[in-house]
């Protein structure tokens, strides 16, 4: 497998890229493809096909991989084959928001290249091994066993972090208590204690958690009914308004980005508001995972915001000094790789989820022709 092509498709926009496998891996093709919107996925699949002829230097890839969001109980990749399609397309309840364009995207992709073997990557799998206090919803317990349970995701990124920590030699990766926030237009945060998540934000599905771009974060439950009962507003209405019309666009009424409401917050009341609620809840989930790590070591800000956003990595941390955690302003202005003064370590990492799919992919694919050879 000397060239993996990697699929990391979202909801209005898919990245692909393009590694020579290697040590280190080297990286031959990085592209975007904006305002997918609600168009086909054979439409997608003909745009990055085009990326792919025009930009790569290989004519065809040796394997494909795609992050899948909701794995469920898959705590590695795996080879897409027919049993594991008929998988996810049982499991589409749980994440129907994601995993119709994932699926439609690989059968798209296998219709352009037949021959070439193709990975699903899960989001959920970093955080499999959560203790079952984490995982466990306070509903009627006949739930659980169907599946209904907090799963976590953006585990790639925190892949990728982990790794990270563990590269640059910081003690914390392999025994320690770190705290990673990936905050961009989706956001989360997760506990790591000496190297296994125990604890992460999002819960059942992506819109559960901290306020974000366009989804609501957690919510009180009875606003179903309220809603419901004075807006007749049905199901899928709710579901539509918490994932694409909440969060920061919810409040502020102007933008889901935290770049165009930094620039008007201080003549537009709304957008510092939704500044503030963001930055609340985020040192509010940070102080949570600070309990239940039983402190902190290492603090790390990734995704489009946390990589990009001094003033809101400031305002995070901003009255968290009973933690140990102290930036710097002028490290932070920088963006340096680490910015704190203090006993915690507060660190900047650019993550790089496709780095994780092709690696990933490498070691599902070499796994299942090692299992074919025996």
């Amino acid at each position: 497998m000397p060239h993996i092509l990697t699929i990391n498709a979202g909801s209005s926009s898919v990245r692909i890229a393009l590694f020579a496998t290697g040590a280190p891996w080297v990286r031959l093709m990085d592209e975007k493809i904006d305002r997918i919107g609600s168009e086909a996925a054979s439409v997608t699949a003909d745009r990055l096909v085009q990326k792919f002829r025009t930009q790569a230097r290989v004519a065809t890839p040796d394997a494909i991989g795609h992050r899948v969001v909701h794995g469920m109980l898959h705590s590695q990749p795996e080879r897409v084959t027919s049993g594991l399609l008929d998988e996810l397309r049982r499991i589409t309840p749980y994440d129907p928001e994601h995993l119709p364009r994932e699926i439609a995207l690989i059968e798209a992709l296998q219709q352009r290249f037949p021959n070439v073997p193709q990975a699903a990557c899960f989001d959920t799998a970093f955080h499999r091994h959560m203790p079952t206090v984490a995982t466990l919803l306070p509903i009627p317990r006949r739930y659980s066993s169907g599946g209904v349970q907090r799963y976590g995701f953006h585990g790639l990124s925190y892949t990728f972090l982990m790794s990270e920590l563990a590269r640059i030699g910081d003690p914390a990766a392999a025994r320690g208590r770190v705290i990673l926030a990936h905050l961009g237009s989706g956001a989360s945060l997760a506990a790591v204690l000496n190297g296994s998540c125990i604890d992460t934000s999002m819960g059942f599905t992506p819109a559960a958690g901290l306020v974000m771009g366009t989804r609501s974060g957690d919510l009180d439950p009875g606003l179903v009914r309220y809603l419901a009962l004075t807006e007749s507003m049905s199901a899928p209405q709710f579901q539509t308004m918490v994932n694409h019309e909440s969060g920061l666009i919810g409040i502020s009424e102007t933008s889901a980005d935290v770049r165009d409401l930094l620039e008007r917050e201080g003549a537009d009341s709304r957008a510092r508001e939704a500044l503030e609620v963001f930055c609340y809840q985020a040192k509010k989930w940070i102080g949570a995972y600070a309990a239940a790590l039983g402190g902190v070591d290492t603090l790390v800000f990734a995704g489009g915001i946390g990589e990009n956003s001094a003033p809101v990595r400031c305002r995070i941390c901003d009255g968290l000094q009973f933690l140990g955690i102290e930036i710097d302003e002028a490290l932070n202005e920088r963006h340096a790789a680490r910015i704190s003064t203090g006993a915690v370590a507060v660190r900047v990492i650019r993550t790089d989820e496709e780095i994780v799919i092709a690696d990933l992919t490498r070691r599902a694919l070499e796994m299942t022709d090692e299992g074919a050879e025996t």
